[in-house]
């Protein structure tokens, strides 16, 4: 049957899904992880919702869906990087963006980390993890929408003249991501909300800055 982003999250949430199943004993994990984030987005989002009359209307719902939809994207590719060290599909596509790069110097550059992919595949699952997590509960999500879209953004150039691929998908994902960035989307139903509305930290001014950048 043709598949869907909606099912696809129902299948995440019973770790049924082809990526996961593939995992054996380790798709528990990944099935209580995601269990864990989508759980705690749901709370945070409730808590806000209760706490401020003003994000009771329909804009902050749907930027609120739009950062779910968004994190649970991030959290499938989580899944295709596993086993680590190295997985085979992560070997796969790490190889297309030397192969398929739009400039020599950054096809030399994405070779760098082919040649030490044992190391480079934890970070990048675990950065994946983070996108995941951030976007799902609303926090920092300015810092995550530009760490996103800047990972988005090789992709873009490392596969652009991939002819199984369809560039302007890459666009489109890191347009959204700039979008999260600008509209501050972690404010909505997100736990930046609550830290917006957190008196100031006085005695940290710097870390009442630092919040107030990446939220």
């Amino acid at each position: 049957m043709n598949d869907n982003p909606i099912h696809n999250i129902f299948q995440f949430l019973l770790g049924t899904t082809p990526s996961q199943t593939s995992l054996g004993e380790l798709r528990w994990f990944t099935l209580i992880l995601y269990w864990a984030l989508f759980a705690g987005g749901i709370a945070v989002a409730v808590t806000v919702w209760r706490r401020d009359p003003a994000q009771r209307n329909a804009r902050n719902i749907l930027v609120f869906l739009l950062r779910f939809t968004m994190a649970s994207m991030w959290f499938s590719g989580t899944l295709w990087k596993l086993p680590l060290p190295v997985s085979d599909a992560f070997k796969f596509w790490l190889g297309a963006t030397v192969k398929y790069s739009s400039f020599g110097w950054h096809a030399a550059f994405m070779n760098l980390f082919v040649q030490h992919i044992a190391l480079v595949q934890t970070p990048v699952y675990l950065l994946e993890l983070c996108l995941t997590a951030s976007l799902m509960l609303g926090f920092a999500v300015r810092l995550a929408g530009t760490i996103g879209a800047l990972f988005i953004l090789n992709l873009l150039i490392g596969l652009y003249n991939d002819p199984t691929e369809w560039v302007w998908t890459y666009v489109g994902l890191l347009t959204a991501h700039a979008m999260f960035v600008l509209d501050a989307a972690g404010r909505s139903l997100g736990i930046d909300a609550i830290l917006q509305r957190t008196p100031p930290l006085t005695r940290w001014p710097v870390l009442e800055r630092a919040l107030a950048s990446v939220g």
